[in-house]
């Protein structure tokens, strides 16, 4: 598919991106101001990766997340209003507000949960592949990861046993070049993380993860090439946060030049110069995907259903103390094999 030709799958891109930016940019504020508690990791100038990424997925494929997860939640179709909810610590949030941020899982949509342990969707990403696999499905899954995950014992472990069973799994690293403070540049010794791969007779190769159509496209081969049964495939894409690592993070190991260097890169203003004029530039007779009235109609759209997402979740009754215990415990006179629980 080629996103910046037609009008249709440019919006949903455009969209999405711009969904995820004012996502994070109003989690950020509420933070800021003590609305919400606990920690959070904003992927604010990641957009495009999982954009690209799940726009490749078909219904019925699953993903897993990260840390850094809000944008492959939003990007899988979660629904705003108990995403927002599950920060807000409300009974209306995905996992009733138990989990917070680095916890968010819906799997209604495919998202089999974000994970608080670098490295740790890694592993869960291979048995769910086993399981389509041992079901006989068609379906496939999509490992987000970071930079830094890529040198956990977790992530060898599960790309090796995707590998020797050829299980239909699709290893995306959005390289942002830190992992919390260490450069990708002090921690590897190879030129490019894609490179791993070939240690596990996998292929892998690195694309830019600033522009969503360059990720759609190799993780558009990389789930054929899983769904046919050729196993699974390594995709590392470069990109950048703008923000710290986490909300405590005062960003002491890099240099604001470098920061804003990349934010000169902006995936979604190189996104929509791509939807309304680069069409035209190279070849006048072919038009614009998208008109600029179209664009800020999706920058609008986004904005509102942020918008509507604090608002319905802001009103939502807090979570229970009192059922804190409910998912722990079985309760008493609860059957259980052999009899019951007194």
């Amino acid at each position: 598919m080629t996103l910046t030709a037609d009008p249709g799958l440019a919006k949903h891109a455009l969209t999405t991106m711009w969904t995820i930016r004012r996502f994070e940019e109003a989690v950020d504020d509420m933070f800021a101001r003590g609305l919400m508690h606990g920690t959070m990791h904003l992927s604010i100038g990641q957009e495009a990766v999982p954009t690209g990424a799940c726009m490749a997925l078909s219904e019925g494929d699953y993903i897993t997340s990260t840390h850094r997860g809000h944008g492959h939640c939003i990007a899988k179709g979660a629904k705003l209003d108990a995403m927002m909810a599950e920060l807000l610590a409300k009974e209306t949030g995905y996992c009733r507000g138990r989990g917070g941020s680095m916890h968010i899982a819906d799997v209604a949509t495919g998202n089999l949960g974000a994970n608080g342990i670098v490295a740790g969707g890694v592993p869960i990403a291979a048995g769910a592949g086993l399981a389509v696999r041992m079901r006989g499905g068609s379906q496939v899954v999509v490992s987000f990861f970071g930079d830094g995950a890529v040198n956990e014992g977790a992530w060898h472990e599960g790309v090796n046993l995707a590998a020797i069973w050829d299980l239909p799994v699709v290893f995306v690293c959005e390289n942002n070049r830190y992992g919390m403070s260490m450069s990708v540049d002090r921690a590897f010794n190879v030129d490019t993380l894609a490179e791993r791969a070939r240690g596990y007779g996998i292929p892998g190769v690195t694309v830019d993860g600033n522009d969503p159509q360059a990720v759609h496209d190799v993780v558009t081969d990389a789930v054929q090439r899983a769904r046919s049964g050729g196993g699974p495939s390594f995709v590392e894409a470069l990109t950048y946060r703008w923000k710290g690592h986490s909300k405590s993070d005062k960003n002491l190991y890099r240099t604001r030049e470098e920061i804003e260097s990349w934010r000169e890169r902006d995936p979604i203003a190189a996104f929509e110069s791509a939807v309304t004029g680069a069409a035209a530039a190279t070849a006048p007779s072919v038009p614009p995907a998208l008109s600029e009235s179209d664009v800020e109609e999706c920058r609008i759209l986004a904005r509102d259903r942020v918008r509507e997402a604090i608002r319905t979740a802001s009103a939502a009754p807090d979570a229970d103390a009192a059922t804190l215990t409910d998912a722990v415990y079985a309760p008493a006179g609860a059957p259980i094999a052999g009899g019951t629980r007194g």
